[in-house]
């Protein structure tokens, strides 16, 4: 009996155990809201996105909003370009109204509070790390670091950038290159750790290289002085003289950005970082490509390319240049080559004798022309045939004069 009365006691006291549980939990969620207040920093777990805020589940009675303008410090279009469901958030409250259940959060404040220490840290410790491009604006780009920060146009690439529409979105390792947290600042930098990057790459590839070497490279940047390709990750300069065997007068005449061209590495210099090559070099020079093409005798057609003391220089195929003595400009006789010639003229010259072995061509304007007809001379007159003349004879001429002065001269007798 007595275990009877006691399995009806047990199951009697059940309900009334529930019941206490219930109000337990009740009791306790109501506490909790009860106690949050304006300024609490919660934690809680997106639970949807929509109008463009994100839902906090808090494990409340009620969800908390964090409106656009608090997910992140920097300007976003849609709130899912900075969380996405399921992800885990912390936030501070902003505001709260138990009677119209609104429980407003900023995600922004407390990913601010957090970042400066971090980005403090980054700082005095030149550590890189990564970041994502979240907006781009006039003078350079904006990503969201717990605070807004900001990289330079100039702090964005090793080489110029002219466009940079297509780096929102992008990932990059940058560098604090500049904090300031009493005025919010924060100055980042790509830039400074592609530098470092490509120099460490830079030393690997530089040992490796050896004079005499051809390779394959990709033209990244053109200058006035020449071109810089690109040859496994570090760049070397081919002087406008070394891009092609003829006169190049800018290195965009010949060839263009992102081209892929044949180079011989000319020279490397270690300690100071330098590499020389050159385009002409790693291609068949110009008397090796004309052997065969002249011979003497040949007229052909040319540009004076040079004018000098003793002639002219015609260039009668690209990198090929043969000289015109200056007897050999004119019929007539020529003082200076620039009394008839003039740099950049088209002529035609005759082949005297060419020679593609010791590179030397002798070429002849006056050749090419017809010699102008000689003037007639008058014939010359026999010798001893005197030309009649009203000079009279010696002979006559002293009588003349004995006449002439007779009288006067004998008055001295």
């Amino acid at each position: 009996m007595s275990e009877e009365i006691n399995v009806q006691e047990s199951a009697a006291q059940e309900p009334v155990a529930a019941d206490n549980a219930a109000e337990t939990v009740t009791q306790d969620a109501l506490e909790n809201v009860v106690s949050l207040k304006k300024g609490d920093t919660v934690k809680g777990t997106i639970v949807k996105i929509e109008d463009n805020q994100a839902y906090v589940s808090l494990g409340y009675k009620y969800d908390g909003v964090i409106p656009l303008r608090e997910l992140s410090n920097v300007n976003l279009e849609n709130a899912s370009d900075a969380v996405q469901i399921g992800q885990e958030v912390e936030a501070k409250v902003v505001s709260i109204n138990d009677e119209k259940a609104s429980l407003v959060l900023s995600k922004r404040q407390i990913d601010g509070a957090k970042a400066w220490d971090d980005l403090q840290s980054k700082f005095d410790n030149g550590e890189a790390f990564e970041i994502t491009v979240a907006d781009v604006v006039k003078g350079g780009l904006v990503a969201d670091v717990g605070v807004r920060g900001f990289i330079p146009a100039s702090m964005v690439a090793r080489t110029f950038v002219e466009d940079f529409s297509d780096y929102k979105g992008r990932t990059l390792r940058v560098k604090v290159k500049e904090i300031d947290r009493e005025n919010n600042k924060v100055i980042l930098s790509a830039k400074e750790v592609l530098e470092a990057e490509y120099e460490s790459q830079k030393q690997s590839v530089m040992e490796s290289l050896q004079p005499g070497q051809v390779l394959e490279g990709t033209v990244q940047r053109l200058t006035p002085f020449g071109a810089f390709v690109d040859i496994g990750g570090v760049d070397g300069l081919v002087h406008v003289s070394e891009i092609a065997w003829n006169h190049v007068a800018h290195p965009a005449d010949v060839v263009s950005e992102g081209q892929k061209v044949n180079v011989k590495v000319l020279s490397v210099d270690t300690s100071i970082g330098k590499i020389k090559l050159s385009i002409k070099a790693a291609q068949p020079g110009p008397w090796e490509s004309v052997n065969g093409q002249f011979n003497t005798g040949d007229v052909v057609t040319g540009v004076v390319k040079r004018l000098v003391s003793f002639g002219a220089f015609v260039e009668i195929a690209p990198g090929v240049e043969g000289l015109v003595h200056i007897s050999q400009i004119a019929h007539r006789h020529v003082a200076t080559p620039h009394e008839v010639l003039k740099e950049g003229q088209e002529v035609q010259a005759k082949i005297l004798d060419f020679n593609p072995a010791e590179k030397r061509v002798s070429l002849s304007i006056k050749e090419t022309e017809e010699a102008p007809a000689q003037p007639e001379r008058a014939p010359r007159e026999p010798r001893g045939r005197r030309e009649e003349s009203n000079i009279p004879a010696p002979e006559s001429m002293s009588f003349t004069l004995a006449e002439k002065f007779g009288d006067k001269l004998s008055k001295f007798k």
